[in-house]
């Protein structure tokens, strides 16, 4: 026999073999599914829902950064705008308490 049969007959024996073999797994797992249609629709619905729980997830958080992110800047900002005018209180104090605009005496 000439090596190119060989390795043909080989070949072909082993093609036919597999899909003897993907049929029958077919068929084991075919008879434990629901019908077609409503497998199918179950499962769309499943990865909708699941992709908009994701997608609200992701949202939540990006919002929450966000928030988190403001809250520190105005924070900041109070903290900045306090420590201006403590610091102008400072520089225009005339020694009396209350200060002097409110210890006028009119003359």
């Amino acid at each position: 026999m000439d090596w190119k049969q060989g390795l043909f007959l080989s070949c072909l024996t082993t093609i036919v073999l597999l899909t003897v073999l993907q049929g029958g797994n077919t068929v084991v797992v075919g008879s434990q599914k629901a019908p077609a249609g409503e497998s199918s629709k179950e499962t769309e619905t499943r990865q909708m829902l699941a992709a908009d729980e994701q997608r609200r997830e992701y949202y939540e958080e990006q919002r929450n950064e966000f928030e988190n992110f403001v809250e520190e800047e105005r924070d900041e900002q109070d903290e900045r705008s306090r420590e201006q005018i403590e610091q102008w209180r400072q520089y225009h104090y005339d020694g009396l308490y209350p200060p002097y605009l409110y210890n006028r005496h009119t003359v």
